[in-house]
């Protein structure tokens, strides 16, 4: 298997685990390291694992399952680093679009999440 179809399997594994609620799962994408740093629309950066992690224990003991339609995704890699551009559009009573960067670093043979931006799409400009 090539780079981008190793980190396009963990960025789906990502997002499969999060619309299951399933965090043993989700945490098994992430690095569990104090560099990783995730921003979810409208929060603060939050730096290293337990942070991180405890961030998505409460989004995924929130309201409704998530679910996600992807779109626009990219993937670019080096030897041992990756990131995803992709917009993650969210179903649900409050339909909307986030624009969203995953980075990911290949450690001990195995690509790991590193970083998770997320930003609501307010704009469109042609």
């Amino acid at each position: 298997m090539d780079h981008n179809a190793e980190v396009l399997k963990v960025n789906s594994n990502f997002y499969k685990a999060f619309e299951e609620r399933n965090l043993q799962a989700l945490s098994d994408t992430w690095a569990h390291v104090q560099e990783v740093w995730c921003t979810h629309p409208g929060w603060p950066a939050l730096h290293g694992w337990e942070r991180v992690k405890e961030s998505f224990r409460n989004i995924l003991n929130g309201a409704g399952p998530p679910q996600f339609v992807l779109s626009e995704i990219r993937v670019e890699t080096t030897e041992d680093t990756a990131w995803v551009t992709l917009e993650e559009n969210l179903l649900g009573p409050n339909l909307s679009t986030v624009t969203t960067v995953n980075v990911f670093k290949k450690t001990d043979g195995q690509w790991l999440m590193y970083g998770h931006h997320a930003s609501p799409v307010v704009a469109i400009f042609s």
